[in-house]
């Protein structure tokens, strides 16, 4: 994952919270609950960020292993 795919998943993040606050603020249960589902939307796709990485840094930590062999 590039980091405009990061700043991208953090991005829908906050736009949901805003729809979720918005819509409570409004008593709006319809744009409550859409900016819910954007926050788990880019909670998913965050968590594939970190999987990602850590495949990506696991991957580089045993290439750097075999080096030394």
């Amino acid at each position: 994952m590039g980091i405009g795919d990061k700043t991208e998943h953090k991005a829908e993040d906050v736009a949901g919270k805003v729809k979720e606050t918005l819509g409570d603020a409004t008593d709006n249960r319809d744009l409550e609950a859409e900016g819910q589902a954007e926050q788990s939307k880019a909670d998913v796709k965050q968590a594939g960020d970190n999987v990602a990485d850590a495949l990506r840094e696991a991957s580089q930590a045993v290439k750097g292993d075999e080096k030394r062999v």
